[in-house]
């Protein structure tokens, strides 16, 4: 059984207060509802938990009938950080789980290709995540604005999701890890505990939306 666990209870504060940018409107359909509809034509997941704010489940539950996505098993309300929000995902997985998936809803951009080729990979592998080779020149910058070092871009990847785990690597990372060390991504939970993870190179766009511009950029891409 594979479960994908979808995020979308994160503040939203690059879009002002006040929002909640998993159901802005995206087009035709608010912001999750596409990675919603694109998890639920992946043929390789059997059920979907949704993460939401506590005071939106109403409203995600009206979403998941309107858009038919049959797969949605539960609905649960994240916590205050990212990682709050995938432990109480993981909380509702049912027993018979033995790979998830973990994917940011405000990526709307998201293929069930995709999908499909992280799943597969995590059948080999402990842990898969969607990534690019970086083709920026990245700067490190310790203290304001002025640039300390320039690292080599050949070595780096920016990592996105969605990510993929055999259920009980994960289980375990979390059962390790610092209660005090806050996280970005469920990837660097595992790396912490000693597992290797690896990057199945996408080059689709799957960027995440992040503030009102990325809304305008995302709309006019899925056009």
């Amino acid at each position: 059984m594979t479960t994908a666990i979808i995020l979308a209870a994160g503040k939203s504060e690059r879009m002002g207060p006040g929002t909640d940018k998993a159901f802005l409107s995206l087009v035709n359909k608010p912001v999750v509802a596409w990675s919603l509809l694109a998890f639920e034509r992946c043929p390789d997941i059997d059920r979907i938990v949704l993460v939401v704010r506590k005071d939106q489940q109403l409203a995600a539950k009206a979403v998941a009938s309107m858009f038919g996505i049959s797969k949605l098993d539960k609905i649960v309300a994240g916590g205050n950080k990212r990682q709050d929000s995938v432990q109480a995902g993981l909380a509702v997985c049912d027993m018979d789980t033995r790979y998830v998936v973990i994917h940011d809803g405000a990526r709307p951009m998201v293929k069930s290709e995709t999908i499909s080729e992280v799943v597969k990979m995590v059948k080999r592998v402990p842990a898969a995540a969607v990534g690019r080779r970086m083709t920026d020149t990245v700067k490190r910058v310790e203290k304001g604005i002025t640039v300390s070092e320039t690292l080599e871009r050949d070595k780096l990847w920016s990592v996105q999701t969605p990510q993929a785990f055999q259920m009980r690597v994960l289980r375990n990372a979390y059962k390790e890890l610092d209660k005090s060390k806050t996280v970005t991504d469920d990837c660097q939970v595992v790396e912490l505990s000693g597992v290797e993870v690896k990057i199945y190179e996408d080059r689709k766009p799957n960027f995440k939306i992040t503030t009102v511009e990325d809304l305008q950029i995302a709309g006019a891409l899925l056009k």
